[in-house]
């Protein structure tokens, strides 16, 4: 009798992290100019969104129609991802971007961290914190506590 080893399915999941950062870099270039299609396709269908201060929200309706509305308040969004971590089939990256309020014109800037939990391929779980300013502003932390 012949014994065949089973392989293990591929999720799709970054597994090293150069695969990691790859993927970083692929949804960091999606953002500019704007690719609200392929960002919303790069969630799974029941996906969980805790982004800041947002209320959470599910699905991947919800993530299209987040990214559709914050596209149309920042303006020239400029985005630098950089990878922080890879463990099993968690990663996280921090980012800094710059935008131009559409309302106002008012240079911004933001800095924030994420986690993404990854299901074949697709974010399943985005968790993010973020601190945003203007950019023309400087801010004391005792100015940031208030």
């Amino acid at each position: 009798m012949a014994v065949q080893i089973l392989r293990k399915e591929e999720s799709g999941n970054p597994r090293t992290m150069e695969e990691a950062l790859k993927l970083i870099k692929h949804v960091e270039s999606l953002f500019m100019p704007w690719n609200i299609p392929a960002l919303a396709d790069g969630f799974t269908e029941d996906c969980v969104v805790r982004f800041g201060n947002v209320p959470e929200f599910r699905g991947r309706e919800a993530v299209r129609a987040f990214f559709t509305a914050r596209s149309a308040k920042q303006r020239n969004y400029r985005l630098t991802k950089q990878l922080r971590s890879l463990a099993g089939d968690m990663l996280t990256n921090v980012w800094n971007g710059t935008w131009e309020d559409a309302e106002t014109g008012a240079p911004m800037k933001g800095f924030g961290i994420e986690v993404w939990v990854m299901q074949d391929g697709k974010i399943a779980v985005w968790e993010a914190a973020f601190n945003v300013g203007r950019a023309d502003q400087t801010t004391s932390v005792v100015d940031l506590l208030r």
